[in-house]
C-alpha cells in the first residue's frame, strides 16, 4: 500500500508539474500601446460661449419733436463725435432765439448805462440838501460867532445871544439829517438801483441761452466715433421726442460677454490673454480679458466675463455668438499623459498602468494637475520618460504581460 501510494503521488507531480509548464508556457500577452511620459508646456484655458457688443454704442434720441428737415449721412455712415448727422425742422426756434438776443442785448446796454452814469436824480437832490444845509449851518455858525462878540462888549442884548444860538441849533440838525440821508441812499439807493440792472441782464441773459439750446436741440450731432447702425425715418417724417432716431457704434473694438461658473471664474483676472473664435472666420482673433464680475449673476448663479479684442477690418459683427477661450494659467516643462490613459476609481483615486523592463503592467498612483484638450498633467507619481499604458489599460488585470504595439510620444511639446 505504501509503495502504491508513492506512485500516485509521483503520478500526480508529474501531472501538476507539467500542466504548470505549460500554463507558464502558453501566458498570454496583451498588446497594448505604449507611450512616454514626457515634459511640455501646458496651459489652463477656460472656454465659454459669449456674445459679441460694440466698444461704445448710443442710441441718439431728440429732445424736441419736429419734422425731419435733413439727414447728413447714411446707414453704415462712419462719423466723427460732434459730426452734424440730421437736422430738424427749427424756423420758430430760430426766430425765439432772435428775439431772446436782441433782448438780451438791450438788457446789456442798460446795465451798463446804469453802472456808468452819474447818481441817480434822488441822490443828485440829497447832495444839493446836504450843501445847502451846510451853507446854513456855516451862517448860522458866524451869525452866532458875531453876536457873542458884540454880548461881550455890551452892545447886544442877551435875547439876540439866545435866538442866535438856537438858530444854529437848528442849522446843525438840518445838516446832519442832510448827510445821514446822503449817506443812507449811497449805501442803499444805488446798490438797489445795481441790482435791479444785473438782475434784469441775467434774466435776459438765461432766456437767450434758452432759447440757443431749443435751437441747438434741432441739430442731431453724434455723441462718439463710430459707424451709422440704424436710421429708421426719413427726411419730412415725424421725429419724436424721446424716440431713438439714429444709433451710432463704436466697432473698432468689440467685447464678448460670456457668463461662465464660478469656480472657473475664480481661475480668471483681468489681464488674462484669450481668443475670440467667430463663425466664418478662419483664424481667432486675440484679445484680452477686461472685467471679472465680482458678483454673481442673481439668475443664473454665474460670473460675467468680458474679453476685449481689437476689430480693425470690422469683420466681427456685434450681436454674434462666438467662442471665447481664456488662458487661465501657462505651466512650463510640465509631465503629461494622454487623457485615455488615466484610470480613475469608484472613490475618485486616480491612477495609470505603468510597463516595467520586464514587459508587465503595474498599476501605478498618480496624481493629476491641469488638462489641456487629450493631455492631462501629472504632479507626482511619474517622471519623464516613464512608460505607461497609452490605451488598452482598462480593464487589464495587474501583472499582465503586454506586447507593445506601438510606441508613440506621451504629447506633443
Amino acid at each position: 500500500m505504501k509503495q502504491i501510494s508513492k506512485i500516485a503521488c509521483l503520478l500526480i507531480a508529474i501531472f501538476f508539474g507539467s500542466s504548470c509548464s505549460k500554463r507558464s508556457a502558453e501566458e498570454p500577452t496583451v498588446p497594448v500601446q505604449v507611450v512616454a511620459v514626457q515634459k511640455t508646456t501646458l496651459n489652463q484655458t477656460v472656454t465659454a460661449e459669449a456674445i459679441l457688443f460694440p466698444l461704445q454704442q448710443a442710441a441718439i434720441t431728440p429732445k424736441i419733436s419736429a419734422p425731419v428737415r435733413a439727414f447728413h449721412i447714411k446707414r453704415a455712415s462712419r462719423v466723427r463725435k460732434g459730426q452734424l448727422l440730421a437736422t430738424l425742422e427749427n424756423r420758430d426756434l430760430a426766430a425765439a432765439a432772435q428775439e431772446n438776443q436782441g433782448a438780451y442785448e438791450q438788457a446789456e446796454a442798460a446795465y451798463a448805462t446804469t453802472t456808468a452814469a452819474d447818481l441817480p436824480q434822488e441822490l443828485q437832490k440829497a447832495q444839493l440838501d446836504l450843501q445847502s444845509a451846510q451853507r446854513l449851518y456855516d451862517a448860522q455858525q458866524k451869525v452866532f460867532t458875531s453876536r457873542q462878540e458884540l454880548f461881550q462888549q455890551g452892545a447886544l442884548p442877551r435875547k439876540e445871544l439866545d435866538q442866535a444860538g438856537v438858530d444854529l441849533t437848528n442849522a446843525r440838525n438840518q445838516y446832519e439829517m442832510a448827510q445821514k440821508h446822503l449817506d443812507a441812499l449811497n449805501a442803499i439807493g444805488k446798490q438797489q438801483t445795481l441790482k435791479s440792472a444785473a438782475g434784469q441782464l441775467q434774466s435776459a441773459k438765461g432766456k437767450f441761452q434758452g432759447a440757443e439750446a431749443q435751437l441747438s436741440y434741432s441739430e442731431i450731432r453724434s455723441p462718439i466715433d463710430g459707424v451709422i447702425t440704424d436710421r429708421p425715418l426719413y427726411p419730412g417724417e415725424m421725429a419724436s421726442a424721446n424716440v431713438p432716431l439714429l444709433t451710432v457704434m463704436d466697432i473698432s473694438q468689440v467685447i464678448a460677454r460670456a457668463h461662465i461658473p464660478q469656480p472657473e471664474a475664480a481661475l480668471l483676472k483681468v489681464g488674462d490673454k484669450a481668443t475670440i473664435a467667430a463663425p466664418g472666420e478662419q483664424n481667432p482673433v486675440a484679445g484680452t480679458v477686461t472685467i471679472v464680475s465680482p458678483a454673481l449673476d442673481p439668475n443664473s448663479t454665474t460670473v460675467e466675463i468680458w474679453v476685449q479684442a481689437k476689430n480693425p477690418v470690422q469683420r466681427l459683427k456685434p450681436g454674434t455668438s462666438v467662442k471665447v477661450a481664456m488662458l487661465a494659467k501657462s505651466i512650463p516643462d510640465a509631465l503629461v499623459i494622454p487623457a485615455a490613459s488615466l484610470l480613475t476609481g469608484q472613490d475618485g483615486s486616480t491612477s495609470v498602468m505603468q510597463v516595467g523592463a520586464d514587459n508587465y503592467a503595474h498599476q501605478k498612483s498618480v496624481k493629476v494637475g491641469i488638462r489641456q484638450g487629450d493631455q492631462i498633467q501629472i504632479t507626482e507619481g511619474l517622471k519623464e520618460g516613464d512608460q505607461i499604458v497609452g490605451s488598452g489599460a482598462y480593464g487589464l488585470p495587474e501583472n499582465s504581460k503586454i506586447k507593445p504595439e506601438e510606441t508613440t510620444a506621451g504629447a506633443a511639446p
